[in-house]
């Protein structure tokens, strides 16, 4: 998902996207242990995608965050 599009999403929406990315993530390296993996490239793109969301979420809750600034006017 591009950041543009997360960035326009609420943040319990972050949280429970970067939940499912957490499991999913948890998921391919177990596939990765037992020798089950397709693609073990996308272990590194899921890495990225969660510090993508989590930047972001933390971007969101900042005092003076982005979204701060656009709520005061």
């Amino acid at each position: 998902m591009k950041t543009k599009d997360i960035r326009t999403m609420a943040a319990n929406e972050i949280e429970s996207k970067l939940a499912e990315l957490q499991e999913k993530l948890f998921k391919q390296k177990f596939q990765k242990t037992l020798g089950q993996a397709e693609n073990p490239y996308r272990i590194r793109q899921t890495k990225r995608d969660i510090a993508k969301y989590l930047t972001i979420l933390k971007e969101m809750r900042k005092p003076n965050g982005k979204q701060a600034e656009a709520s005061k006017g």
